[in-house]
């Protein structure tokens, strides 16, 4: 059975729909800026936030009956359904991948007056999927930051069984006390926008977003036919290194990898384009470069999107999945930014700045997350 994306959205500080942050990256423009606000942590710190003019423009409001969160989520899900035709809800399954969710409600500082119940993920699932009637109880995925493709590779699972025939697959997370204050306890935050695969990189930049995906056995509820491409294969390992350190060899995410290759019946040098993790931190970008040495696949054109959104968490793997497919479907890849000079052992070949290609057929998106968690996603052009 084939299983494609049919429709899609993205809400960021970089815009409120997929066409506007596309746009934004093509251009170079980037969603970090430094963030001086107490809320979040007591000293300034850069990170992709949305301020409170683009909170306005989607219609986020204080007064609402939804979180912040769940009004990004019934935002993106809405927008990515307006370019499909009607799907049959009794054969609907909502995935939701985030890591955190509704974690400002546990907040000391928290004054408003959705109810505490709904930190939990499943309940704020439930809420989402009430909202567009869906029937099935929905299903939550949080997995470090492989959540979001974790997700797309269970919603295909899903379909491939033939439970469901439509999946919306939205995944989001957003900036918080607790968030900020953790990876800062790490000493994992940048004191810059981040530098994925940059010698000089000092770690992460924090972002908050939500993106969709519908994903369905039918191509035909696209309502534009160059909105399709085909979901090839998918999969996942872990390596159980350290709770929050990467392999130093690069072995989960090989295997990730090369499992997902073999589903989709075809070797590294078909691919065209990788989109990478790179977060930035020293020990992430050379265990990738490490794992893709190792595969063969160093002279592959390879982005990292952390530059333009920041790290979405559980929402980067559908984010990010997002704009690999636009490139894919645009012929164009766009540049890592953020890089300069090259920062790991082993060679890769980072895109240094935006281009045009004569084809795109395979692209294949990776995610590596705490726990030693890896996932891989090959997606095919139609």
């Amino acid at each position: 059975m084939e299983v494609y994306s049919v429709a899609d959205n993205i809400v960021s500080p970089l815009g409120a729909d997929t066409a506007a942050n596309y746009k934004a990256c093509r251009g170079g423009i980037s969603g970090i800026a430094k963030v001086d606000d107490s809320t979040y942590y007591p000293e300034p710190f850069y990170g992709a936030a949305l301020n409170a003019d683009q909170k306005k423009t989607i219609h986020i409001s204080e007064e609402s009956d939804f979180t912040f969160l769940e009004q990004l989520f019934i935002h993106s899900i809405s927008d990515a359904l307006s370019h499909t035709h009607d799907l049959d809800k009794k054969r609907t399954l909502l995935v939701v991948s985030t890591t955190k969710g509704n974690i400002d409600l546990l907040s000391d500082n928290y004054k408003g007056l959705v109810d505490k119940k709904r930190s939990e993920l499943m309940t704020m699932a439930r809420t989402i999927a009430s909202q567009f009637e869906l029937p099935h109880s929905p299903i939550v995925v949080s997995n470090a930051c492989i959540s979001g493709l974790s997700a797309i590779i269970t919603a295909k699972k899903l379909i491939e069984l033939g439970q469901y025939d439509h999946a919306i697959v939205s995944g989001g997370d957003m900036l918080s006390e607790f968030v900020v204050s953790g990876f800062q306890s790490l000493k994992a935050i940048s004191d810059e926008p981040c530098r994925p695969y940059d010698t000089r990189r000092k770690g992460i930049s924090l972002g908050e977003a939500c993106g969709t995906m519908i994903i369905t056995r039918d191509a035909e509820l696209a309502k534009e036919k160059k909105q399709v491409s085909r979901i090839l294969s998918g999969s996942q390992s872990n390596d159980a290194n350290h709770i929050s350190g990467p392999s130093r060899t690069g072995e989960g995410l090989k295997l990730a990898v090369q499992r997902a290759l073999n589903q989709a019946d075809i070797t590294a040098r078909d691919i065209d384009y990788i989109s990478a993790h790179g977060t930035a931190t020293v020990f992430n970008d050379e265990m990738e470069a490490i794992a893709f040495d190792a595969l063969g696949m160093s002279n592959i054109p390879l982005n990292s999107l952390k530059g333009y959104f920041g790290h979405t968490l559980g929402a980067a793997g559908v984010i990010e999945s997002i704009i690999a497919i636009k490139q894919m479907r645009e012929n164009e890849l766009i540049a890592s930014k953020g890089f300069q000079a090259a920062g790991t052992s082993k060679d890769l070949n980072v895109i240094t700045e935006m281009n045009a290609i004569g084809g795109c057929e395979y692209i294949l998106k990776t995610t590596s997350g705490f726990g030693g968690c890896n996932a891989a996603v090959v997606y095919k052009s139609i």
